[in-house]
């Protein structure tokens, strides 16, 4: 009986040079978009449940799409090491890594730059430093592996960056106006979805809360 060739979940399979710890590093932050996903959009709803981080991964989602369309129309091949990297049945042009991690650090700065998010910082050029450096290293880090070329890498980046500024223009400007409304819908109220960007720090906001909060318990229990 015949077996049919197996395929690997690339999601996760990332292949590096036995021996290398270079490879090995870049290996895992070429996993960091997986990170971000799961670990923190997926954690952010549950706990969260903010307008604005729910359209930041929708527009990720979106992005990731509109990169699978560009893949298939263009069919550029990866590059040679594809063979060893079992990767040469999918398309290279642009990379998915690359697109992903710099949408995710053009919004990420624009969100901050317009002073919204979870506290209230003067120093915003050393929050901007992770994501741009993490989307740097996952470029590299593509091309480094084998998974992509040079060219490759910096067209995802390019596509990266200018979908995710304007997907920001998109959602503060034509899509914020609505926020209320969502908020107020059935939708929102079942699953208790807030918008918290008017809140300079939200993280001060919420701990001043909860505190007079338990004050209020504590003196009526008494």
């Amino acid at each position: 009986m015949a077996t049919l060739p197996l395929k690997a979940v690339t999601l996760t399979h990332v292949r590096y040079q036995k021996g290398d710890p270079l490879g090995h590093f870049l290996a895992w932050v070429s996993l960091v978009p997986v990170f971000i996903s799961l670990g923190g959009f997926v954690s952010h709803f549950f706990f969260r449940r903010e307008l604005q981080g729910m359209f930041f991964a929708l527009g990720l989602i979106i992005s990731q799409f509109i990169n699978e369309f560009v893949k298939t129309s263009v069919e550029q091949a990866r590059p040679e090491t594809c063979a060893l990297l079992e990767t040469c049945d999918s398309h290279g042009w642009p990379s998915s890594h690359s697109q992903y991690m710099f949408f995710f650090a053009v919004y990420f700065t624009l969100l901050t730059c317009k002073g919204i998010g979870f506290w209230d910082t003067t120093n915003k050029w050393v929050v901007n430093f992770w994501p741009w450096s993490l989307a740097f290293f996952t470029m590299y880090s593509r091309v480094y592996l084998g998974y992509h070329t040079v060219a490759q890498v910096f067209a995802g980046a390019i596509l990266g960056v200018f979908l995710g500024a304007l997907w920001f223009w998109v959602v503060n400007s034509l899509l914020f106006p609505y926020f209320p409304v969502i908020e107020e819908s059935a939708f929102g109220r079942m699953f208790y979805i807030k918008d918290t960007s008017h809140i300079p720090n939200v993280l001060k906001f919420e701990y001043d809360n909860a505190r007079a909060a338990r004050k209020n318990m504590a003196s009526k229990s008494n």
